[in-house]
């Protein structure tokens, strides 16, 4: 399989949950710095890949491909049931995954891009994004003063993509000082061998 990503994007929650997973990956880095938005051969990525024009995106070896990173999350964790990254389908604990799942992509993500990684869209927009964040941070941060990981029943996919948010925070001007319970976690997950080792890789 091949995952079509970038150093800066959302990509790195796939690229971890997969090492997590021990599920090989083919790198592919797209320039979404370029206009349009171009692959290693200068080829353009939207009309060879998808007309989203965003990564990740992961080709399977079919040649289909999927997007969108909460799907792509859950499809890694079922192809290697063993290893405990979503619980099972059609179960209470899956929809409570599913639910942290979209909470960080609709309350964080979408803060975080486009609105802190673009000075285009000025410094109120900036500011109230930020002020968002911090304020769903510091509900995260609540919820981890219980449990080490956002699922009571461990670590999941959802912290691999709270972890990728959490890791823009240092480049975005988002403090994580008020918030000892996230920090710690934030420690913790970055700790695992397999997030060493995306890190290594998703540059």
């Amino acid at each position: 399989m091949q995952l079509y990503y970038h150093p800066y994007a959302c990509s790195l929650a796939v690229l971890i949950a997969a090492s997590e997973a021990g599920i090989p990956l083919d790198l592919v880095k797209v320039d979404i710095a370029e206009t349009p938005h171009s692959l290693p051969d200068g080829s353009d990525f939207a009309e060879v890949v998808t007309g989203k024009n965003y990564v990740p995106v992961l080709t399977l070896d079919d040649g289909s491909q999927m997007s969108e990173v909460a799907v792509i999350l859950q499809y890694l964790a079922d192809l290697e049931v063993g290893s405990g990254l979503a619980p099972g389908a059609a179960t209470f604990e899956r929809y409570k995954l599913q639910e942290w799942l979209n909470f960080i992509a609709s309350e964080l993500h979408k803060f975080y891009s486009p609105w802190l990684f673009h000075p285009e869209t000025g410094e109120v927009a900036q500011a109230f994004a930020r002020d968002k964040i911090t304020g769903r941070l510091a509900m995260i941060d609540s919820q981890l003063a219980a449990r080490e990981f956002l699922l009571p029943g461990g670590y999941s996919v959802a912290d691999a993509y709270l972890y990728t948010m959490v890791n823009w925070s240092k480049v975005t001007g988002i403090s994580l000082v008020p918030h000892g319970n996230l920090t710690n976690w934030f420690g913790r997950v970055g700790a695992r061998p397999a997030v060493k080792a995306a890190l290594r890789r998703h540059v």
